[in-house]
């Protein structure tokens, strides 16, 4: 048998790194992936900082972790410095030895990293203009780092991540260093949210493991589960133990966005809005890696949004779920996509219900609708309620001649609901559709109407405040109602 051969396949180093740059990484997925190194070094505090109006612009990643000797550095700087094959720690966050590398070269052209350990400091830089020219993987180490921006804010251990060069941030406006500025810093306003959501669970509780600083401003968490709020509906935790280890998985449906806050019910469904953030939220050790899909075992439909799934996997799982270089994807083994299928089912029925309630109450024998909602054929059709009191009140103060064409009007009224445009304007965002908000002078007719009539049925004056007050156009004005019906049973007993 012939001796093999061997050839020299050492890859070209300016080939290479300059592809390292096109993982698919944003800026809030590449500040990120840095962030997981600190919080793998044990970092308790990150601090981004960012200079912006200067002719050299530059963005740095500050963290108190424990910090590298030169050593350390030189083999952290090394693309591919880990196999994603060994065994790691439980709160380890890395997995192929790039990210550092990938995720700061997306971003620019320029990295230096400086870190302190055991009151020794030291800092590497790779400058791929400098690889560009030379073909060679060498890196340099920075002696003097009295011209390095952000060297001095350095503490007593941890690391700096440096990023110069910002090819990749300021695309459109390279001369005009005010534009440039402003382009910049919205790319940091867009990637702040995904932080605060990214690494929530790090940073929540009154003595969180990560406080996250952006020039001087302490973020706060996102928690997409809105897991304080008593109308929150959680489920027991689920275990699906696998050979390399235990999916958690644990389903929550969110309250009504009448019952939260405008300002907490918007930072909850973010800008893609709350249709688009239903779904799985899929982590890695904690670390968020898929916020707000179904990934294929369901459509995100308006009353499914507000179902949320939380799955938890460990770091030994990374292979079978396809973790992605930026950790920003992934995919279910077959086992965990049957499990969840059922899961969702499941979820997506209590979600509805959450939205029906206030349908049914509608419909409720009680209560007295402005419109039925009927069910015809198998579909649902809404009709005013010609039975209501405040239109039979008025069609019987009528002539004779005019109550037909009244009751005409009314249902005219009804075929030109405009459905199209309702589903239209509902279609993910159906808390900003409101009913015309009246003043009660505006009602007032109506009102004595519908309590005059009520009255002739033998209703008491309580069950005629509770009875209009439950429903529209009188459900916030029970306080006006209620001293309408004092006036009129007043008057019937003088």
């Amino acid at each position: 048998m012939a001796e093999k051969r061997q050839a020299d396949a050492t890859p070209h180093a300016a080939s290479l790194i300059e592809g390292m740059r096109d993982f698919g990484y944003t800026l809030e997925t590449a500040m990120a992936d840095i962030i997981d190194n600190s919080i793998t070094a044990g970092a308790s505090k990150v601090e981004i900082l960012a200079e912006t109006t200067t002719d050299e612009p530059w963005i740095a990643i500050v963290d108190d972790g424990f910090g590298m000797t030169e050593v350390e550095l030189i083999e952290a700087m090394r693309p591919g410095s880990r196999n994603p094959l060994e065994e790691r720690e439980g709160h380890d966050l890395g997995r192929f030895g790039l990210g550092l590398k990938s995720a700061s070269f997306s971003q620019c052209r320029q990295l230096t990293v400086i870190s302190r350990k055991s009151a020794n400091v030291a800092a590497a830089t790779w400058d791929l203009d400098k690889v560009a020219q030379s073909n060679v993987w060498s890196v340099d180490l920075e002696d003097d780092r009295s011209d390095v921006p952000a060297a001095a804010e350095i503490p007593e251990t941890g690391t700096v991540v440096l990023w110069r060069k910002l090819d990749r941030l300021s695309t459109n406006y390279r001369n005009d260093t005010p534009k440039r500025a402003g382009e910049i810093n919205n790319a940091l306003s867009g990637a702040e949210r995904h932080l605060r959501l990214c690494f929530h669970r790090f940073m929540e509780g009154s003595r969180p493991k990560l406080r996250l600083k952006l020039n001087g401003r302490h973020l706060s968490p996102i928690d997409p589960f809105a897991t304080d709020h008593k109308a929150t509906q959680r489920d027991p935790e689920e275990v699906l133990p696998l050979a390399h280890g235990n999916v958690v998985t644990q389903c929550f449906t969110l309250p009504h966005h009448k019952m939260m806050t405008k300002s907490a019910w918007e930072e909850l469904g973010g800008r893609e809005g709350h249709l688009r953030s239903q779904g799985f939220y899929i982590y890695r050790e904690k670390r968020l890696i898929i916020a707000g899909s179904w990934l294929g075992l369901a459509r995100q439909k308006e009353l499914t949004k507000l179902s949320r799934v939380r799955v938890d996997i460990p770091n030994t799982m990374d292979a079978d779920w396809k973790i992605d270089v930026k950790k920003a994807s992934a995919q279910m083994p077959p086992v965990v996509r049957e499990r969840l299928r059922k899961i969702v089912e499941r979820l997506q029925g209590t979600s509805k219900r959450t939205y029906q309630r206030r349908g049914r109450k509608l419909v409720a024998d009680e209560n007295l609708p402005l419109w039925n909602r009927v069910l015809k054929d198998g579909k649902i059709i809404y009709r005013p309620n010609t039975e209501h009191p405040s239109i039979t009140g008025f069609a019987e103060i009528l002539p004779e001649e005019f109550r037909h064409s009244f009751r005409a009007c009314i249902a005219l009224l009804g075929s030109g609901l405009p459905v199209p445009a309702l589903h239209a304007d509902m279609l993910g965002s159906a808390e900003s559709v409101e009913a015309d908000e009246s003043d009660f002078q505006e009602l007032a007719d109506m009102a004595e109407t519908a309590i005059k009539e009520l009255r002739k049925i033998g209703m008491s004056g309580p069950d005629v405040v509770r009875t209009l007050g439950s429903t529209e156009p009188f459900l916030n004005h029970k306080a006006p109602i209620r001293r309408l019906v004092e006036d009129i049973v007043q008057g019937e007993n003088s």
